[in-house]
């Protein structure tokens, strides 16, 4: 049993998305456009906004991919032409499979809008294989109390999808997708087997940590990519602990053509993904 090392250390870019709220960027940037199935790392925040400063997503559309959102802090309230709502909290987290095509807002709670408050949280954008890109639209929400935990000596692990340490994550999820949110004290452990074929990265939260068998250093808004080269990612973190999140999947290891929020596999099938919004089929918010 060997630990991979790390390929690659990106830091996250700042940019400016949906109503005018900055975000910190991991992929796609110039310097990486993917990592196979994940097509997109966002982190809003944490910000603090005064009474009535606060924006976020009005109402878009998506299709072929799945939209990961995971609230750290504040309030959002989600609405989709597919009739789903939700309303999240921090520590919740919601999943939003595009399919076909929606149409959907994220946008901060009626609370946060009026009275200000602080909002952070990260959005991750899943790809779908060729064969689930047209299925209909669902949505899963899971509050942050039903999000199952598996722990050990100075570290906390929130097993959002997949299987760590023998606990499964709530999310169903259309191919094989790990998704932990992992909180270290100062110089503790985390170790996770993976399949060989799988990509794996880490995006630090907070603190700092080791990553990899050669223990390159990783702080603050980073995204450590892992390399293939061993059957476990490892990490140590450091003086003052660490929280990050660590994602994997097995590629789907198909075309990709992307416009804007729209992911599939030809050029032709974005047209017509455009088409289809242009004529309203993807529905609308009232």
């Amino acid at each position: 049993m060997s630990a991979r090392s790390v390929a690659r250390i990106i830091p996250a870019a700042r940019t400016v998305e949906g109503g005018g709220f900055v975000v910190y960027r991991a992929f796609p940037t110039p310097a990486l456009d993917h990592v196979d199935p994940f097509l997109l790392i966002d982190e809003l925040g944490p910000v603090d906004y005064r009474p009535g400063e606060a924006v976020g997503a009005p109402a878009h559309p998506h299709r072929g991919f799945e939209a990961v959102t995971y609230v750290l802090a504040g309030a959002l309230v989600h609405r989709d032409s597919a009739g789903h709502s939700g309303s999240l909290d921090s520590g919740d987290l919601q999943w939003m499979t595009a399919g076909a095509g929606l149409v959907h807002a994220e946008m901060p709670s009626d609370a946060v809008m009026r009275d200000g408050g602080r909002m952070h949280g990260i959005q991750l954008w899943v790809n779908l294989p060729r064969v689930a890109k047209m299925l209909p639209p669902s949505y899963q929400q899971v509050r942050a109390a039903e999000i199952p935990e598996a722990g050990a000596a100075g570290l906390s692990v929130k097993v959002v999808a997949g299987r760590h340490a023998g606990v499964s994550g709530p999310i169903n999820t259309q191919s094989p997708i790990l998704y932990l949110h992992v909180r270290l004290e100062p110089g503790a452990t985390f170790e996770h087997l993976l399949p060989a074929t799988h990509n794996a990265l880490a995006y630090v939260i907070e603190g700092s940590a080791f990553m990899g068998v050669s223990r390159l250093p990783a702080s603050r808004r980073q995204m450590p990519l892992f390399a293939h080269d061993g059957d476990r990612v490892g990490l140590v973190s450091g003086d003052q602990g660490a929280e990050l999140l660590v994602l994997a999947g097995a590629p789907l290891d198909e075309p990709i053509a992307r416009y804007g929020p729209f992911v599939m596999n030809t050029r032709e099938e974005v047209a017509r993904a455009v088409e289809d919004y242009r004529a309203g089929r993807m529905g609308e918010l009232s």
